[in-house]
C-alpha cells in the first residue's frame, strides 16, 4: 500500500455508515487519521436523519447490505435530500448489479472488502477535491521496537499499513508465507494500540488437537468430559479487554470455525459444559499463510467467518521480495546470539543476499543462529553457513542464478498480465484464478509499478 498524508486546511466532514462495528471503526480510524472529521452511524436509517438535520457533511461512505434500509436503498433517498452529494458504496459481496445500480444513482465508486485503504483515499480525495501530498510515514508518536529491523520499502509500507488501523478495534487478518514475521507484526500491533497495557494472548491453531483447541479457546467446566477434573479459563477469557492471536486460523475444523463465528458477531461464547453465556471484548487478529479466499471456495473454511476476520488484511511480503532486510536482519540475528559483534565475509554476505530463502525469515533466523555457534570468532565464512547455503554458494554460477531468477519472475509477470486481461483487470477475478491473495496480487502489481510496467 502506498497511502498518502494530505495536508490540512480544513477538516471535510465524512459520515460513515456501516452495522459493523469493526468496519465502521477501521474506516473511523483511518480517516480521521488523514484529517477527516468522521461521523460514524450503524444504519441507513440513521444516515437519513443525520442527512435531514446536517448540511456541512461533504460526503457518505455506506456499505451496501445492512439490516433495514441497505445501503443502496439509503443511496436513493439520499439523492432526494442531498442531489449532488458524493456517495461511496462498500461491500463484502461484490455483485455487478449492485455495483451497475450504485454507480447509476450518482455513487462515485464502487469498492470491495476488504478495503484497499489506498484505493479507498484516492476516491474521497478526489470527491471531496482534496489532492494528496506526500508519502504516509509513521506518526511522530509511534516507533517500531528496537528488535524489529524493516529497511525495505515494501516493509515499511506493511508497517505504515499497520499504524493506521492499530488504534482501533477492528480484526485484522495477517497473510503471508511461512517465517515472515506474522507473529512479530501482531506484536506491533498490538503494541501500538490502546489495549497495551492488557493482556495479550497468543493461540497457535495448528499446534493444539482438534479436540483439545475448544477448551483451549473457550475453557470448560469440571467433569465436562474424560480428563477435565478441574474448571479451566479459556483463552479468550484470558484476553479480556486485550488481543488475542489466532494463529494459523486455517487449521480450524468447521465445527469451531462456526463456534469463533458466534464470538466476531456479538462477543459471546460458552465453556465447554457449561449452557452459560460468558462476554468477552477481545480484538481478534488472525494469521495464515494459507489462501483463505481458495479455502472458502474448496468449502474448508466459512466464508462468513472470513469475512468477518478480514476486515483489514495486511499482506507481509515473503524476504525474497525484500532483499533490502536481509543484511541488517542478519545483522540483528547475528548480535542477538553472540557477545562479540562478528562480522559477514564478502561471499556470505553475497550468498545471504542472493540466497532465495524458502523459509524466510525464520530460515534466516536459524542460519545465522547456527553460524555464530560454530565461527568462534569475528568473521562469519562460507563454511559456517548450513549445508544447503553451501550448496547453493558453490553451485550454479552467480550469472546462472540471475538468469534462472529473472526467467521465473518473467513467467509470473506474463502470467499475472494474461489473468488480468482474461478477467478485463477485477482484481479479485484475477487473484482467484493464479491461487493468490488480493492483496498479494496488489503487492506484486505495485512492484511492476515501480518498475515501470503499465497497469491499468
Amino acid at each position: 500500500m502506498n497511502v498518502q498524508q494530505r495536508p490540512l486546511i480544513t477538516q471535510h466532514v465524512i459520515l460513515v455508515v456501516d452495522d459493523d462495528q469493526s468496519q465502521r471503526s477501521l474506516l473511523s480510524s483511518f480517516l480521521t487519521g488523514q484529517g477527516f472529521q468522521i461521523l460514524p452511524v450503524a444504519s441507513g436509517e440513521e444516515a437519513l436523519q443525520v442527512l435531514s438535520q446536517r448540511e456541512d457533511i461533504e460526503m457518505m461512505i455506506s456499505d451496501v447490505r445492512m439490516p433495514g434500509i441497505s445501503g443502496l436503498d439509503a443511496l436513493e433517498k439520499v439523492r432526494e435530500i442531498h442531489p449532488h452529494l458524493p456517495v461511496l458504496m462498500v461491500t463484502a459481496y461484490a455483485d455487478i448489479r449492485d455495483a451497475v445500480r450504485a454507480m447509476r444513482d450518482g455513487a462515485v465508486n464502487y469498492l470491495e472488502k476488504p478495503i484497499d485503504l489506498d484505493e479507498l483515499l484516492r476516491s474521497v480525495l478526489r470527491a471531496v477535491g482534496v489532492e494528496g501530498a506526500s508519502r504516509a510515514s509513521l506518526p511522530d508518536d509511534l516507533r517500531l521496537p528496537d528488535d524489529v529491523v524493516a529497511q525495505s520499502p515494501s516493509m515499511m509500507e506493511v508497517f505504515r499499513e499497520a499504524a493506521l488501523v492499530a488504534a482501533s478495534d477492528s480484526r485484522i487478518l495477517i497473510t503471508g508465507e511461512s517465517g515472515v514475521g506474522k507473529e512479530i507484526l501482531s506484536d506491533v500491533v498490538h503494541g501500538w494500540s490502546p489495549r497495551r497495557e492488557k493482556p495479550f494472548i497468543k493461540v497457535n491453531c495448528a499446534a493444539i488437537p482438534d479436540a483439545l483447541l475448544e477448551s483451549e479457546l473457550f475453557g470448560h467446566e469440571k467433569g465436562s468430559f474424560t480428563g477435565a477434573s478441574q474448571q479451566r479459563i479459556g483463552r479468550f477469557e484470558e484476553a479480556a479487554d486485550g488481543t488475542i492471536l489466532l494463529d494459523e486460523i486455517a487449521e480450524m475444523s468447521p465445527t469451531l470455525q462456526a463456534k469463533l463465528l458466534r464470538v466476531t458477531q456479538d462477543g459471546t461464547f460458552q465453556r465447554v459444559g457449561s449452557n452459560k453465556e460468558r462476554n468477552t471484548n477481545a480484538r481478534i487478529l488472525a494469521a495464515t499463510n494459507r489462501n483463505l479466499e481458495e479455502e472458502v471456495e474448496k468449502g474448508a473454511f466459512r466464508e462468513d467467518l472470513f469475512f468477518r476476520l478480514n476486515v483489514m488484511e495486511i499482506f507481509i511480503p515473503p524476504l525474497r521480495d525484500r532483499r533490502e532486510d536481509i543484511l541488517p536482519l542478519a545483522t540483528r540475528f547475528a548480535a542477538e546470539f553472540t557477545q562479540s559483534k562478528p562480522r559477514f565475509s564478502n561471499s556470505v554476505s553475497h550468498c545471504l543476499e542472493q540466497y532465495e530463502w524458502p523459509g524466510n525469515v525464520r530460515e534466516l533466523r536459524n542460519a545465522i543462529e547456527r553460524a555464530t555457534l560454530i565461527s568462534r570468532g569475528d568473521v562469519i565464512i562460507p563454511e559456517h553457513l548450513p549445508k544447503r547455503l553451501q550448496s547453493f554458494l558453490s553451485g550454479a554460477s552467480e550469472s546462472e542464478g540471475r538468469e534462472n531468477k529473472t526467467r521465473l519472475e518473467d513467467i509470473e509477470r506474463d502470467a499475472i498480465f494474461e489473468a488480468l486481461k482474461k478477467h478485463n483487470n477485477n482484481r479479485t477475478q484475477t487473484a482467484r484464478e493464479l491461487g493468490i491473495s488480493r492483496r498479494a496480487l496488489l503487492y506484486k502489481l505495485q512492484k511492476y509499478i515501480e518498475q515501470g510496467y503499465p497497469v491499468e
